[in-house]
């Protein structure tokens, strides 16, 4: 098990650049785990995960000409709304440099870590007992975009445009219980998310340290980084630097 690829995701290139911006306590979890957190959808706060566009509705009658019942229709835009809680996520910010809007919205300024990786060393890290599947998230208008509807993960790679300065890549389980060709829902999904093992060498390249972090926290990051044995360096971020007058 691990990375799989999936004909609905689009990876990006091999040397793609990956940041995933966390508190300090994110970071020491996920050395001492050697583990990523999944992140169910529908803990992720923004209500339109998984969701389908105002197009697909003012589409389906045409798409299915009126062969499929509308109680049909329901039973099935129902069971993708429950699937939200089996489905879970990965989220990381493809660019070659940090972002200063990154470090404001999912991290601190000041005591927060960006662990930088690149495609080719995520996909190949994950060695848990899930299938893991990775690609890059499509910015669309709701209103003007069909969303297809032929995959219970093709949602989840649609965000609206709003978002489009993450510049997402996401990684994506799902594990979706049926019964009797029915969803299951007799069966518990995980409270918030799920831990995916990985090889924290093979998968942390830097890691670099908030923008206006103190020495100690500095230092924090070190140490712990070397008493687990992590071999990539730590540095602060570029960002905090003082700007040249003269």
């Amino acid at each position: 098990m691990g990375y799989k690829e999936n004909a609905f995701f689009e990876p990006p290139p091999a040397e793609a650049v990956l940041w995933r911006y966390m508190d300090f306590t994110k970071f020491a979890s996920l050395l001492d785990r050697s583990a990523l957190f999944f992140a169910r959808a529908d803990k992720l706060g923004d209500p339109f995960e998984g969701s389908y566009s105002q197009m697909n509705k003012e589409l389906r009658p045409t798409l299915y000409s009126d062969s499929i019942p509308d109680h049909t229709i329901r039973n099935f835009t129902n069971f993708m709304k429950e699937t939200r809680r089996f489905t879970y996520v990965n989220c990381w910010h493809w660019s070659r440099y940090e972002s200063a809007a990154m470090w404001s919205l999912y991290s601190r300024e000041r005591d927060g870590i960006a662990v930088k990786t690149d495609f080719q060393a995520l996909s190949q890290s994950l060695v848990g007992s899930h299938d893991v599947h990775i690609g890059k998230i499509k910015y669309v208008h709701y209103d003007e975009t069909f969303i297809p509807e032929n995959s219970t993960v093709g949602p989840y790679l649609y965000k609206r445009k709003s978002f489009e300065h993450e510049t997402e890549v996401r990684a994506i389980i799902q594990d979706i219980p049926m019964n009797d060709g029915g969803l299951d829902l007799s069966r518990d999904a995980h409270a918030v998310g799920t831990y995916v093992d990985v090889r924290v060498s093979q998968l942390i390249k830097e890691v670099v340290v908030a923008p206006y972090a103190e020495d100690w926290f500095l230092d924090l990051v070190q140490s712990i980084s070397q008493m687990y044995g992590m071999l990539a360096p730590v540095y602060r971020s570029a960002l905090g630097e003082a700007p040249v007058w003269s």
